[in-house]
């Protein structure tokens, strides 16, 4: 491949039109706007975002590219044994959290593969999580009530899109729930345990308010995790009277939620979209291609996380639950 890792830095530098780091100066707050700490004041978990080469010699020659989400010591491991040397991570990364609770420079270094993050400098590129949503908007924010990484959409429904109904049939049928759900059908027979759960099957579209007939014509489009509040709801009806439907996407909310409440005041139906273990498919993707466009003779896989839930007396071999439960009785217990 012709490539360099530094020609990867420059290929996301030009589809986010410039937005990432490129010298040292740039690592100052105010310098980059989308350098930007995020905190929950737990002392000491701070991570600062850094659009950009998080790790990596900007000279070393690019094998293969692999996209994904969120970094992990899996995506490490598979990376290293599949050929993989440059990971574009879109979720930010933090030393020793992200790989495996060890030093970032140790286990990358001893791999040999570049990681880049890009993810506030990534939203409000492009309207693919609306569109897969069923509308088209008018107005977007990626810091609604001057909160940063607060995105807000509202629009008009897609042609064709007429009622709930019709969106929720788009969103399956772009994301291949049926697949999911095949697949997961398959690993419960595979392994004779019928509890094992999937985060896409078990998080898919959902209705919270309303139904699947009720007409879909003008939608405000949040994310629950980001910040969103009621009032944030309240004051985008006032300012877009004829809203009749809201969607919660990457994250949702559950019954008892203030915001299910404030929904059902202003008359809006509240329909939870794609969860967060699908943004895979709409940021992720896209980022894939266009990294392929920008470096045409890239080759470019995905890693797609895939979480799943069983009962722990069901999960494993039995050699190995009699090992783990060994292992918890004579060294595990309060002496």
């Amino acid at each position: 491949m012709p490539y360099r890792v530094k020609d990867v830095l420059q290929a996301l530098d030009d589809l986010t039109g410039g937005r990432c780091l490129k010298t040292s100066g740039d690592y100052s707050h105010g310098a980059n706007p989308f350098v930007v700490t995020k905190t929950s004041d737990i002392p000491g978990k701070a991570v600062t975002e850094m659009p950009g080469l998080v790790w990596g010699d900007p000279e070393m020659p690019v094998k293969k590219i692999a996209v994904m989400m969120t970094l992990n010591e899996s995506a490490i491991e598979l990376a290293a044994a599949t050929g993989v040397n440059v990971i574009v991570a879109h979720h930010p990364i933090a030393d020793a959290s992200n790989s495996g609770g060890v030093l970032l420079k140790y286990y990358l270094g001893v791999y040999g593969i570049a990681v880049f993050e890009l993810h506030e400098a990534f939203h409000g590129l492009h309207p693919g999580i609306p569109y897969l949503h069923g509308h088209k908007p008018y107005f977007a924010s990626v810091a609604y009530g001057g909160i940063p990484g607060n995105i807000a959409y509202v629009g008009d429904a897609l042609p064709g899109i007429k009622t709930v109904g019709d969106m929720m049939d788009r969103l399956d049928t772009l994301m291949n729930v049926k697949g999911d759900e095949l697949m997961l059908e398959a690993e419960q027979k595979l392994r004779g345990c019928g509890e094992i759960k999937e985060t896409s099957v078990a998080a898919r579209c959902k209705i919270l308010l309303g139904s699947r007939d009720k007409p879909m014509k003008k939608v405000i489009h949040m994310f629950p995790h980001t910040g969103f509040t009621p009032a944030h709801l309240e004051a985008l009806v006032a300012e877009n009277p004829q809203a009749d439907t809201l969607i919660a996407s990457i994250s949702r909310v559950y019954p008892g939620h203030a915001l299910i409440a404030k929904a059902d005041e202003l008359g809006l139906s509240f329909i939870c979209g794609n969860s967060h273990a699908l943004e895979i498919f709409e940021n992720g993707m896209p980022l894939a291609y266009a990294i392929r466009q920008h470096l045409p003779e890239s080759e470019v896989v995905i890693f797609r996380e895939r979480v799943t839930s069983t009962p722990l007396d069901e999960f494993g071999a039995a050699e190995i639950r009699e090992y783990a439960s060994d292992i918890a009785a004579n060294y595990l217990k309060k002496k």
